[in-house]
Protein backbone atom coordinates (compact mmCIF):
# COMPACT_ATOMS: atom_id res chain seq x y z
CA UNK A 1 0.00 0.00 0.00
CA UNK A 2 1.15 3.74 -1.01
CA UNK A 3 1.32 6.36 1.92
CA UNK A 4 0.96 10.15 0.91
CA UNK A 5 5.15 10.41 0.62
CA UNK A 6 4.99 7.65 -1.55
CA UNK A 7 2.53 9.13 -3.77
CA UNK A 8 4.54 12.34 -3.59
CA UNK A 9 7.56 10.96 -4.48
CA UNK A 10 6.12 9.07 -7.39
CA UNK A 11 4.88 12.59 -8.48
CA UNK A 12 7.55 14.12 -8.70
CA UNK A 13 9.59 11.42 -10.95
CA UNK A 14 6.42 11.01 -13.06
CA UNK A 15 7.22 14.66 -13.96
CA UNK A 16 10.90 14.41 -14.35
CA UNK A 17 12.54 10.62 -13.91
CA UNK A 18 15.77 12.20 -13.42
CA UNK A 19 15.14 14.50 -10.95
CA UNK A 20 17.92 13.45 -7.96
CA UNK A 21 17.18 11.98 -4.76
CA UNK A 22 19.02 15.62 -3.20
CA UNK A 23 15.99 17.49 -4.78
CA UNK A 24 13.07 15.08 -3.85
CA UNK A 25 14.73 14.81 -0.62
CA UNK A 26 14.19 18.62 -0.56
CA UNK A 27 10.39 18.77 -1.84
CA UNK A 28 9.09 15.80 0.38
CA UNK A 29 10.83 16.67 3.78
CA UNK A 30 12.96 13.81 4.49
CA UNK A 31 16.94 12.39 4.35
CA UNK A 32 18.13 11.68 0.94
CA UNK A 33 18.73 7.94 2.18
CA UNK A 34 15.44 7.64 3.02
CA UNK A 35 14.30 8.62 -0.63
CA UNK A 36 16.59 6.32 -1.80
CA UNK A 37 15.12 3.46 0.13
CA UNK A 38 11.37 4.29 -0.43
CA UNK A 39 12.64 4.59 -4.26
CA UNK A 40 14.36 1.05 -4.02
CA UNK A 41 11.36 -0.67 -2.06
CA UNK A 42 8.61 0.95 -4.71
CA UNK A 43 10.76 -0.66 -8.04
CA UNK A 44 11.26 -4.02 -5.69
CA UNK A 45 7.08 -3.92 -5.74
CA UNK A 46 6.91 -3.26 -9.63
CA UNK A 47 5.32 -0.30 -8.14
CA UNK A 48 7.98 1.77 -10.70
CA UNK A 49 7.76 -0.28 -13.43
CA UNK A 50 10.68 1.14 -15.73
CA UNK A 51 12.31 4.63 -16.91
CA UNK A 52 11.90 5.93 -19.89
CA UNK A 53 13.13 8.69 -22.57
CA UNK A 54 10.16 10.31 -24.49
CA UNK A 55 11.08 11.25 -27.83
CA UNK A 56 9.46 12.85 -30.54
CA UNK A 57 8.30 10.53 -33.38
CA UNK A 58 8.75 13.14 -35.73
CA UNK A 59 12.81 12.79 -34.88
CA UNK A 60 12.75 8.98 -36.46
CA UNK A 61 10.67 10.65 -39.38
CA UNK A 62 7.36 8.43 -37.96
CA UNK A 63 4.89 11.46 -39.10
CA UNK A 64 1.57 9.35 -39.02
CA UNK A 65 -0.07 7.90 -35.94
CA UNK A 66 -2.97 5.65 -35.90
CA UNK A 67 -5.61 3.17 -33.45
CA UNK A 68 -6.35 0.33 -35.19
CA UNK A 69 -9.12 -1.84 -34.11
CA UNK A 70 -8.40 -5.54 -34.51
CA UNK A 71 -10.61 -8.49 -35.36
CA UNK A 72 -9.42 -11.58 -35.36
CA UNK A 73 -10.64 -15.68 -35.66
CA UNK A 74 -9.47 -16.49 -31.91
CA UNK A 75 -11.35 -18.32 -29.72
CA UNK A 76 -12.38 -16.11 -26.73
CA UNK A 77 -10.27 -15.49 -24.46
CA UNK A 78 -7.32 -16.14 -26.89
CA UNK A 79 -3.91 -13.31 -27.55
CA UNK A 80 -1.37 -15.40 -29.82
CA UNK A 81 -2.27 -12.71 -32.41
CA UNK A 82 -2.04 -9.87 -29.89
CA UNK A 83 0.91 -11.26 -29.26
CA UNK A 84 2.49 -10.94 -32.90
CA UNK A 85 1.05 -7.97 -33.09
CA UNK A 86 3.38 -6.55 -29.95
CA UNK A 87 6.18 -7.86 -31.73
CA UNK A 88 5.68 -5.32 -34.49
CA UNK A 89 8.51 -2.88 -34.19
CA UNK A 90 5.88 -0.20 -35.75
CA UNK A 91 3.50 -1.14 -32.51
CA UNK A 92 3.49 1.46 -29.37
CA UNK A 93 0.06 0.20 -27.34
CA UNK A 94 -1.32 -3.28 -27.91
CA UNK A 95 -4.68 -3.96 -25.81
CA UNK A 96 -7.00 -7.00 -25.31
CA UNK A 97 -10.77 -5.73 -25.49
CA UNK A 98 -13.96 -6.23 -24.11
CA UNK A 99 -15.73 -4.87 -27.05
CA UNK A 100 -16.86 -5.78 -30.71
CA UNK A 101 -13.24 -6.26 -31.59
CA UNK A 102 -10.48 -8.25 -30.21
CA UNK A 103 -7.22 -5.69 -30.05
CA UNK A 104 -7.05 -1.56 -30.28
CA UNK A 105 -3.39 -1.40 -31.25
CA UNK A 106 -1.80 2.60 -31.03
CA UNK A 107 0.99 2.86 -34.03
CA UNK A 108 3.36 5.04 -35.09
CA UNK A 109 4.87 4.91 -39.26
CA UNK A 110 6.40 7.24 -41.67
CA UNK A 111 3.64 7.40 -44.20
CA UNK A 112 0.30 5.80 -45.75
CA UNK A 113 2.64 3.10 -47.76
CA UNK A 114 3.89 2.13 -44.27
CA UNK A 115 0.57 1.35 -43.25
CA UNK A 116 -0.42 -0.89 -45.90
CA UNK A 117 2.77 -2.61 -45.19
CA UNK A 118 1.50 -2.96 -41.80
CA UNK A 119 -2.35 -4.35 -42.73
CA UNK A 120 -0.58 -6.64 -44.90
CA UNK A 121 1.09 -8.50 -42.13
CA UNK A 122 -1.57 -7.95 -39.69
CA UNK A 123 -3.36 -10.16 -42.70
CA UNK A 124 -0.23 -12.70 -42.26
CA UNK A 125 -0.84 -13.75 -38.82
CA UNK A 126 -4.26 -14.28 -38.94
CA UNK A 127 -5.99 -10.93 -38.46
CA UNK A 128 -9.96 -11.11 -39.91
CA UNK A 129 -10.40 -7.46 -40.11
CA UNK A 130 -9.06 -3.92 -39.06
CA UNK A 131 -10.24 -0.32 -38.96
CA UNK A 132 -8.14 2.23 -39.14
CA UNK A 133 -8.52 5.75 -36.56
CA UNK A 134 -5.80 8.46 -37.86
CA UNK A 135 -4.33 10.84 -35.79
CA UNK A 136 -4.47 14.36 -36.70
CA UNK A 137 -3.51 15.55 -33.38
CA UNK A 138 -2.82 14.43 -30.17
CA UNK A 139 -4.02 16.90 -27.22
CA UNK A 140 -2.62 14.99 -24.54
CA UNK A 141 -0.28 11.53 -24.16
CA UNK A 142 1.08 10.84 -20.35
CA UNK A 143 1.90 7.57 -18.83
CA UNK A 144 1.37 9.81 -15.54
CA UNK A 145 -0.91 8.03 -13.22
CA UNK A 146 -3.17 10.27 -10.73
CA UNK A 147 -4.80 8.67 -7.13
CA UNK A 148 -8.83 9.15 -7.80
CA UNK A 149 -8.98 11.86 -4.79
CA UNK A 150 -6.26 13.97 -7.07
CA UNK A 151 -8.91 14.16 -9.46
CA UNK A 152 -11.05 17.63 -9.17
Amino acid sequence: MLDDLDVKILQLLQRNARMTNADISRSVGIAPSAVLKRIRRLEEDRVILSYETRVAPEAFGLEMGAFVKIHSDEKPGETAVGRKIAAMPEVEEVHFMAADFYYLVKLREKNPAAHTRFVKKLGDIGVRDCYTLLILETLKETFALHKEDDVK
